[in-house]
């Protein structure tokens, strides 16, 4: 029986873990945005800034990473506290090179590692 290949990924607006579903140990890729959550901040409280454009490019950036990334998966489950998880699937779903991929998008708060890495366990273990 051939497995599908399943991703997790918990993420905000400045980095992103990345844990394949494996029955091996989960290994953890980390991807980092260059838009740090001040300048997040101060970037919404002036979106009609200059900046504003700069800091909108460098999550396109951040968001075409995870992307490149994820492009070989059969299934991934996106999860995190925060808009970003959202703002990477609508991007993602007007590429069609992800069309054949099952996303699902879980609202979570902030997680340490073990955390993540069961919450990837238990969510693929149910599906």
């Amino acid at each position: 029986m051939k497995t599908t290949k399943k991703l997790g990924i918990w993420m905000d607006h400045s980095m992103a873990h990345l844990m394949e579903f494996t029955s091996k140990h989960f290994e953890i890729e980390t991807i980092e945005s260059e838009l740090s959550n001040q300048e997040k901040i101060a970037s919404l409280a002036k979106s009609e800034n200059s900046n504003f454009s700069k800091e909108r490019k460098q999550l396109f950036e951040y968001y075409k990473k995870i992307g490149e990334a994820i492009k070989n998966y059969k299934r991934v489950i996106l999860f995190g506290p925060t808009d970003a998880k959202i703002e990477l699937f609508d991007l993602l779903s007007e590429d069609t090179r992800f069309i054949k991929i099952k996303f699902e998008i879980k609202d979570t708060d902030k997680m340490d590692v073990n955390q993540q890495h069961n919450f990837v366990k238990e969510y693929f273990s149910r599906a």
